[in-house]
């Protein structure tokens, strides 16, 4: 019997599932579907090219093998589909595969009572980041020569992203050297600092699978007892195998990890850094911010935006019809989001002015997060403004005369 913290590699006993890395993955959640632990799996499958990530609600086990294979020039965020249609997973269980921006998504909708997290398997995947499509386009045609539209797959491998094309042509270039001209990784992924999303009750991936079973299993690590009994039933039920890992793959999965995470606080402080602070760093976002046009999707896209009635909507607090609107329409999402955003970048990812929402955000949730210590999305904890008590805010307001809780804005340069 497995339990948090136990590793394997395992790989699928089905002849039919061609999954990568074993299909151990597929096996998993078709053998969850199949013996009624779960009703649906939730995941992501190819649409017409490799550019056009679809969300796959399956409830047929034999439909799984359409979703094998990752997707790199995908970006979908899947925990808010559950809440706005799946009924939060009030009736239904659900098995969904989750990259570290979707485990951490979904944990801050369970605590806001929008997910039954009772009722939901989460399936982690590691994550080195995605590629926006229309970037993933315009890289691949100049850095690599090559017509979109010929690749059919893609992979990041020892650090290059890699392209297949049609007639079998392997081209793989640094993501180092990618970024560095402003293409690869979205910025929100080169800022992540969740490689390996524990959060979920398995988490599996090829980072630390060596020997001969490189490329022919998946690294699996049991991160709660929910998944460990998911696990041994797969194995069980003869619908994987298993052995254990090598030990020198144990250490090149660490070693990948901390490398990556160290890199990603990297891009952290130079990201931040690019926003400038205090008054400049106001004037900067107010400047990127009067290009918006309120088309409302870094609100209707963003996992931790729940409200029935939404502030931004009431024309005593941001007056209608105006574009660009009321500073007043952003500062309510600050907010109402900051202590709580966890790097999705689908804010920024949507916005069709190319305002640089998800980088600010983010900048001010690192600010709160070094303030109060609240880091969200791994854990039921709420935010720490959830615990303030109407008595007592309502006595700091008048003792103090400011509405302001802390100032972000305090200009430091001096």
């Amino acid at each position: 019997m497995s339990a948090k913290g136990d590793t394997f590699y395992a790989w699928t006993k089905s002849s039919d599932i061609k999954g990568e890395c074993g299909g151990a993955v597929i096996s998993i959640l078709k053998y969850a579907l199949e013996n009624k632990i779960v009703d649906m799996v939730l995941t992501v499958r190819k649409g017409v090219d490799i550019y056009d990530p679809l969300p796959a609600f399956i409830t047929d086990p034999a439909e799984l093998a359409s979703c094998a294979g990752s997707l790199h020039c995908g970006t979908l965020l899947l925990p808010k589909l559950i809440k706005k249609y799946l009924d939060g997973a009030r009736n239904m269980k659900i098995a969904v595969t989750v990259k570290g921006c979707d485990a951490k998504a979904m944990y801050e909708l369970g605590k806001r009572n929008q997910i039954n997290m009772d009722n939901i398997f989460m399936i982690g995947l590691n994550c080195g980041g995605s590629v926006s499509p229309q970037i993933a386009r315009k890289m691949i045609a100049e850095k690599y020569g090559i017509d979109p539209d010929d690749v059919v797959k893609e992979e990041i491998d020892k650090g290059q992203f890699i392209v297949i094309t049609k007639d079998g042509q392997h081209k793989g270039i640094s993501i180092d050297e990618l970024e560095e001209v402003g293409l690869g990784r979205r910025p929100n992924c080169q800022r992540c600092e969740t490689k390996i999303p524990r959060q979920a009750d398995i988490v599996c991936g090829n980072w630390g699978v060596v020997g001969d079973k490189a490329g022919k299993a998946t690294f699996v690590e049991i991160c709660s007892s929910k998944g460990a009994k998911l696990f041994d039933g797969a194995v069980s039920a003869g619908a994987i195998d298993t052995c254990a890992p090598d030990a020198k793959g144990l250490a090149i999965r660490s070693k990948i990890e901390n490398v990556m995470i160290n890199l990603g606080k990297k891009h952290q402080e130079k990201q931040f850094a690019s926003l400038g602070s205090g008054a400049k760093r106001l004037g900067f976002i107010k400047g990127e911010a009067s290009r918006c046009i309120k088309c409302y999707n870094c609100i209707e896209q963003c996992p931790i935006c729940y409200c029935n009635e939404c502030s931004t909507k009431k024309p005593h607090l941001v007056r209608p019809g105006l574009i660009p609107p009321d500073f007043m329409f952003h500062l309510i999402r600050f907010s109402h989001v900051s202590d709580s955003c966890v790097n999705c970048g689908q804010c920024q990812e949507l916005c069709p002015m190319d305002i640089p929402n998800a980088l600010v955000m983010h900048s001010l949730q690192v600010e709160m997060q070094n303030l109060f210590g609240y880091v969200p999305g791994y854990d039921m904890q709420l935010p720490v403004l959830a615990y303030v008590e109407e008595a007592a805010e309502r006595k700091r307001l008048a003792d103090t005369g400011s509405d302001q809780i802390f100032n972000i804005f305090t200009d430091n340069e001096e």
